[in-house]
């Protein structure tokens, strides 16, 4: 309700509501019954008061109050009469809805801001004239039910407590929430207190000692380092005591374990004086010593992306803490630590969400402007994907590197985006210490109680510029003169502590000198300060190594029995009686229970779903995630099925045997960023089980890049953490149109170097079998990208049989000609390829009975198989060598093979030594969308590729026509 509700018709509707109560009190509402029956119990009270208020005396102010120059009407039990009572019920309802209005929009007159450049201005919905007051009734009692913890109060009083609770250095947005234990909880916990922070002496001492070491820390390194890059954290201090109270109160509440991510601000801060990395060791970082042990490998990263992980003790309980390595994409790891909680939670039996807890810092201007935050918000109570709520801290210090808050959002505050999910939000003052580590305590145990996510955001500024060494004021100069006079958060909450006695300014100034000394000494002795061991093989990583030397020669036990493989079989081909499966799916299942029996005739679906039940059955669980997963896009999965009669859902691979591992498939939102960072972070924690995410098509990748480019092709070198993450990209030509037939495999290709990750385009469904269970059936883990297929998963040559998967069965990166030709010195043509084209080039060769071009398949494109690329290349001596791929020559693969192939060729000494490409010409746009001029390419492209006279030279560009510079490209 709004404040005018209360005059006009309906002021005369609440009147004639209380006339029909006088007549018989259950013909209105129950809710208004006790507010009425409270006013008529109280005559006393309704007698001192017998002129009524004083907007009362004007008719012409409310339609329908009391006319007092009319003849006394008649008086009801208890001495009031009707006009008195009905004037004072609409006195309480006033005063109610402006209390209600308060709880609503109090936050817009909230002292937030430490700058005083943003001062709330006056709000008519809190003034108290717009419900009918005026100063005269400032100092008369109303009867307001109990809220506010009164049954009465005079309106000055009632004002003055709205204030300091709702208007004071808290403000609170919980109104939105539309369940009403939680819209409660909040209202009785800051109603209750006033918002009025209470801490002991000790409490506030160890506040102030907090903010010392974060503005000490910050001051030291700005002397000893100046104009470097380090992003600090002045001006937001405050952000330090308040995730020591989530810690220490989170701690009493359960929490075991927090996941942390945060970008760049503050990143150092956070690392030293919440993490407790040792001061030495970034001093020693600053001094240009590696972070990582001289025996690890890797190119590193900048200081303030790094992470690392701890244990600290609050009141002998134990809380591990991690915090997330993170690159320049500001809100890029927000997924990431929500998978990886995810993970956590479920390996410890966490099933109430409440011993594993995520905590995200986020600007003011990213958490406004990064579509990643809602995708995030978006997941958070989704099945599958909860985590039981996540504490968000906005440092929001007004400014996004230069754009003032006007030009980077919409909205009143950065914070809007978390009503999408009705988060509770909790503005408050940065410069008010008490009140951050208060409004902290509140957040961590609404997190605890309802396992949803909310926000403090916490208003502050920043005391330097987006970085140390540039001119802030070069386009803020307001914001800066008056930045360069303010007082620091820490000496104005000294200067507090001395005034109420709780310290004296030597104490305070000593505190400051004492923890000055120390960094000195860390400073000291980071000279010769050696990094520990790396802890990133350490716990479930524990037992797994890095890539070692060769690995293309490794074969990887990846086999299965054949009796293995049917206890999986008869798992995917029976359901019981209770589920009424749908009748197109049962014809599958039939044809599937043939192939078992026959052992031939597996295609990419079943062989997928053998490598997801051999590795459940090996104690490996499965979590495949992404758009429509559980059907599969082009309904070739079925994993879980849909009962018919009552849509209850049956995964036949979670019915293998007893003690088996669990398979979860998840049909995703409609997220590719988030997802893929979610199931990243959740691989980054899970080493033992196999993480899968996949496309609904494989271009739509392209929304997720980010998390390619930043985290799955880098982290290993960056950070020191290994990945096993698979990503199936769906890809082919088959006229579809542009958008739904690449999956852009250049884009995977060109991110590739130092064997960071895979890179696989399979023909066979044993291949794709194998392939899945290499990732865990090796002792080091790395990122699989794969272009799996569309018309292959139907297609009659694209089958594999059960001895494929069997015993003295693997993975083949290279699958030479499995077809009767002419003796190999009499091909003419070796033609490779990878991916579906091979069945085009097949077909065509078999249609037109061409037995002397040699087909080649290259399986896994990176790392590069070169020795068994080479040994083919080598067997048809007489043969030109051609690349044909189905993509442009600007697309695909040929610009990543054409290097090595012609290294290859080179080297060989093979003649001709040019290197032929055949594909289509370069284009802007990955396929044409008209099934026509589809078909009429995919022909030409086969004749071109079969056809020995058609010789389809392309000269290559000078930087690879000299071996020399070839060589590292071998690899």
């Amino acid at each position: 309700m709004e404040a005018s509700f209360l005059t006009g018709a309906n002021a005369t509707f609440i009147a004639e509501l209380y006339e029909r109560y006088l007549d018989d009190p259950q013909a209105v509402d129950p809710t208004w019954i006790s507010l009425f029956k409270e006013l008529m119990d109280d005559p006393a009270s309704l007698a001192s008061e017998l002129k009524g208020p004083s907007w009362g005396r004007n008719r012409t102010q409310v339609v329908g109050a009391p006319d007092l120059d009319a003849p006394p009407p008649k008086k009801k039990p208890g001495g009031a009469s009707d006009a008195e009572v009905r004037a004072r019920v609409l006195d309480s309802i006033r005063a109610l809805m402006m209390i209600r209005t308060y709880r609503v929009r109090g936050h817009l007159m909230a002292q937030l801001d430490p700058l005083g450049i943003n001062e709330p201005t006056a709000h008519p919905e809190l003034d108290y004239r717009t419900y009918g007051f005026t100063e005269a009734d400032l100092d008369r009692e109303i009867f307001i039910d109990n809220v506010l913890g009164l049954e009465k109060a005079k309106l000055r009083e009632i004002m003055s407590l709205l204030k300091k609770t709702y208007c004071g250095t808290i403000g609170v947005e919980f109104m939105h929430i539309q369940d009403p234990d939680q819209k409660a909880w909040i209202q009785k916990r800051i109603e209750a207190s006033r918002n009025v922070t209470e801490f002991t002496d000790l409490g506030k001492k160890t506040i102030l000692e907090r903010l010392t070491e974060a503005e000490g820390f910050e001051k030291f390194l700005q002397v000893k380092y100046t104009g470097t890059k380090r992003f600090g954290l002045e001006g937001g201090e405050s952000i330090v005591p308040a995730i020591e109270q989530v810690l220490k109160r989170g701690s009493q509440l359960g929490i075991e374990e927090v996941v942390l991510g945060m970008a760049h601000r503050g990143r150092l801060n956070i690392l030293a004086n919440v993490m407790r990395k040792p001061y030495q060791a970034i001093f020693s970082e600053f001094q240009g010593n590696p972070a990582n042990p001289e025996d690890v490998q890797g190119s590193g990263d900048v200081k303030y992306h790094l992470g690392t992980s701890t244990d600290r003790e609050f009141d002998g309980k134990i809380v591990h803490m991690s915090l997330q390595a993170n690159p320049s994409h500001l809100e890029a790891v927000d997924p990431v630590v929500l998978g990886k909680v995810r993970a956590r939670q479920g390996q410890i039996g966490d099933t109430e969400r409440t011993r594993v807890l995520g905590i995200i810092l986020h600007g003011d201007a990213a958490f406004a402007g990064q579509g990643v935050v809602a995708e995030c918000f978006g997941m958070s109570q989704l099945k599958g994907y909860r985590t039981g709520g996540t504490l968000h801290f906005v440092i929001n210090n007004q400014i996004g590197f230069t754009t003032a808050p006007q030009y980077s959002r919409s909205g009143t505050y950065c914070s809007d985006i978390a009503k999408m999910v009705q988060a509770p939000i909790l503005h408050v003052n940065g410069d008010d210490p008490e009140a951050v580590v208060h409004a902290a305590r509140i957040a961590i145990e609404y997190r605890q109680t309802f396992k949803s996510d909310v926000v403090l955001d916490m208003v502050c500024y920043r005391r330097q510029g987006h970085n140390e060494s540039e001119e802030p004021a070069f386009t803020q100069p307001k914001m800066y003169k008056l930045i360069s006079g303010q007082t620091t958060t820490r000496n104005l909450y000294a200067q507090r502590l001395v005034g109420e006695n709780v310290m004296s300014q030597a104490d305070a100034d000593k505190m400051a000198a004492d923890f000055h000394a120390h960094l000195e000494g860390e400073f000291e002795t980071a000279k010769s300060y050696k990094p520990n061991k790396a802890d990133w093989l350490e716990g479930r990583w524990k037992g797994l190594n890095q890539l070692g030397d060769e690995e293309e020669y490794q074969q990887y036990d990846t086999q299965c029995s054949i009796e293995a493989l049917k206890l999986v079989g008869k798992a995917l081909t029976t359901t019981p009686d209770s589920v009424d499966v749908n009748r197109k799916i049962q014809r599958q299942l039939k044809a599937k229970e043939q192939m078992f029996e026959t052992g031939e005739g597996i295609d990419w679906a079943t062989a997928e779903a053998l490598a997801f039940g051999t590795l459940a059955q090996e104690g490996h669980p499965i979590r495949l995630s992404g758009q429509d997963c559980g059907r599969g896009t082009f309904s070739q999965r079925h994993s879980v099925l849909i009962d018919q009669s009552n849509e209850n859902t049956y995964v036949p691979l979670n019915h293998i045997s007893d003690t088996q591992a669990h398979y979860e498939v998840l049909d995703s939102p409609l997220s590719e960023y988030a997802v893929l960072g979610y199931e990243y972070g959740f691989s980054l924690a899970e080493p033992n089980g196999l993480t899968l995410w996949e496309a609904q098509f494989g271009d739509f990748a392209n929304g997720a890049q980010i998390i390619f480019d930043q985290f799955i092709c880098s982290g290993e070198s960056k950070w020191l953490r290994m990945s096993g993450l698979v990503v199936l990209l769906p890809h082919g030509y088959e006229g579809q149109g542009p958008e739904h037939s690449s999956a852009r495999p250049e884009r995977y290709l060109q991110l590739c170097a130092e064997d960071n990750m895979q890179v696989c385009n399979l023909t066979t469904p044993a291949n794709y079998f194998h392939a899945l269970r290499r990732q865990i059936r090796r002792n080091f883990r790395k990122p699989l990208i794969i272009m799996t297929p569309k018309s292959l998963l139907r297609h009659k040559a694209c089958v594999s049989s059960l001895a494929d998967l069997g015993p003295n069965s693997g993975f083949q990166r290279v699958i030479p000609e499995t077809q009767p030709l002419v003796a190999d010195d009499q091909v003419k043509r070796v033609v490779l390829c990878s991916g579906k084209v091979y069945y085009d080039l097949l077909a065509a060769r078999e249609e037109r009975g061409i037995t002397d071009v040699a087909l080649v398949r290259v399986e896994q494109l990176y790392p590069w198989p070169k020795e068994l690329v080479k040994a083919e290349i080598s067997r048809y001596r007489n043969a030109e060598v051609v690349w044909c791929q189905e993509e442009p020559a600007n697309m695909g693969y040929w610009t990543f093979v054409m290097p090595r192939l012609q290294f290859i060729v080179e080297e060989t000494g093979h003649t001709p030594a040019k290197v032929a490409y055949v594909g289509r010409p370069a284009s802007a746009s990955p396929a044409t969308g008209l099934m026509k001029k589809h078909v009429a390419e995919q022909n030409r492209l086969a004749e071109q590729a079969l056809d020995v006279k058609a010789w389809p030279y392309i000269d290559l560009p000078q930087p690879f026509k000299r071996a020399t510079t070839l060589s590292k490209m071998g690899e």
